[in-house]
């Protein structure tokens, strides 16, 4: 596992506090993206089926790069998730 963490470090050419940073956004990102999806289709008193899960995944995959953004701000990486989310979105589109 942690070599994995040293190849993700020495890809993105950071230090390990930067690091220890980015990683810490993609979890809280993450993660409050994922509470803000549950809170969204909640407004809409859904019930939990086929139709439920499927537009949780398409909000969270449209509500991600927001929420990441948003998060970079105060942990101080928004530079590193900008020119990520650029690139992901490149080679999505």
């Amino acid at each position: 596992m942690n070599n994995i963490f040293l190849r993700l470090k020495q890809k993105w050419k950071v230090n390990w506090f930067q690091f220890t940073l980015i990683i810490a956004t993609f979890a809280l990102g993450g993660s409050f993206c994922g509470y803000l999806g549950k809170k969204f289709l909640g407004i809409f008193n859904l019930e939990k089926n086929l139709l439920y899960y499927f537009l949780y995944i398409i909000l969270i995959t449209m509500l991600w790069p927001v929420c990441v953004l948003f998060i970079s701000i105060f942990l101080g990486q928004y530079t590193f998730f900008k020119s990520y989310i650029k690139k992901i979105s490149k080679r999505i589109f």
